[in-house]
């Protein structure tokens, strides 16, 4: 009787233990001011408990190897002193952090695509590299920030260099003691081979899900099957957790056909379909074990002067999206998820 009781009060445990907290992120875009309260406000009336910050590198082209970071010339919210202020504000919210150093190639080249000529400009633009990861490595070691992120879509510098990262992370575990991913781009995460020494698969999730203008939601679920199917294999495989380190849609025609466009292109404004696909992602996801959470693509801290009825772009301010957002983010709080 005792083992019974025993076994029944362990079932009892299992099924009241709360669920992992899920990240329920937005993309917090770097200004050229400080963040004061008035911007943070927007961020709690949404109900989101994680922000990434995103300090920048930039790069003159994708064969130079030469990086500049953490300069006057950048704006305030890209350099570590204004990542410094918008963490600390933030946590003072009790909002969490993901700092997600990255990269930006003149003109906007791809940075994925970016492979050195020679060995020499190779390891040039390796030293330079870790140079930046770690001085905010040891900023999010500083602010207690809880992931950090050691790269965005950089597939070809992953595939061609796995040497590099594998010291790289190794030195990032010596000055951080957090939580550590990647962002992975929807088309390289199955061959990124270092998610073993991770703490979660990283993606960001532009993948495509249908060629249809105006899409259904089902349209929109039936795109999710495949790669749903991928993703859960790798986790699996990984034993690792999936992160969507970033997920978003354009508020226009035909936007689950190349969710990564980022191009100003004249694409007609459709405020439901970027409504619809969100409510989607958050259905297929957010309920399952192995997915902790994401971060929305994106967030600007000017929140009354952006986004729009009018507006074709990433941003789900000031849409019907930011309400499909604010309530899936509320009842994650509520549930405890």
């Amino acid at each position: 009787m005792n083992k019974l009781i025993w076994v029944l009060f362990l079932v009892f445990l299992s099924c009241t233990s709360p669920k992992p907290e899920k990240v329920n992120g937005i993309s917090f875009v770097g200004s050229r001011k400080e963040v004061a309260q008035v911007h943070v406000n927007p961020v709690l009336d949404i109900h989101a408990n994680y922000a990434a910050i995103m300090p920048y590198g930039f790069i003159r082209d994708i064969e130079a190897p030469e990086l500049v970071f953490n300069t006057d010339r950048q704006w305030f919210g890209e350099r570590r002193e204004g990542c410094m202020q918008y963490i600390k504000t933030l946590h003072e919210n009790g909002v969490k952090v993901m700092l997600k150093p990255q990269l930006w190639i003149w003109r906007g080249e791809f940075t994925g695509h970016m492979v050195m000529k020679t060995e020499e400009e190779w390891e040039k633009f390796e030293n330079s590299y870790a140079q930046f990861i770690l001085l905010y490595a040891e900023l999010a070691e500083e602010t207690q920030t809880d992931i950090f992120c050691i790269g965005t879509e950089l597939e070809a510098f992953v595939k061609n260099r796995p040497e590099f990262w594998n010291q790289l992370i190794a030195d990032v575990r010596k000055v951080y003691k957090g939580k550590i991913t990647y962002a992975a781009n929807w088309d390289e995460y199955d061959e990124t081979p270092f998610w073993n020494q991770l703490d979660y698969i990283g993606v960001n999730a532009y993948f495509p899900l249908t060629d249809d203008k105006d899409p259904t939601m089902q349209a929109l679920k039936e795109g999710w099957k495949p790669w749903k199917t991928k993703l859960q294999a790798l986790v699996e495989k990984e034993n690792k957790p999936i992160m969507f380190t970033e997920f978003g849609y354009r508020s226009m025609d035909f936007t689950g056909k190349k969710p990564w466009l980022v191009d100003r292109g004249e694409m007609n404004v459709n405020l439901q379909a970027q409504a619809d696909a969100i409510q989607v992602i958050f259905d297929e996801f957010w309920s399952e074990e192995w997915f902790a959470g994401g971060f929305l693509w994106k967030w600007f801290i000017d929140h009354e002067e952006v986004g729009g009825h009018a507006d074709n772009r990433f941003t789900p301010q000031n849409k019907p999206a930011e309400l499909v957002v604010r309530n899936h983010f509320a009842q994650g709080k509520r549930t405890g998820s």
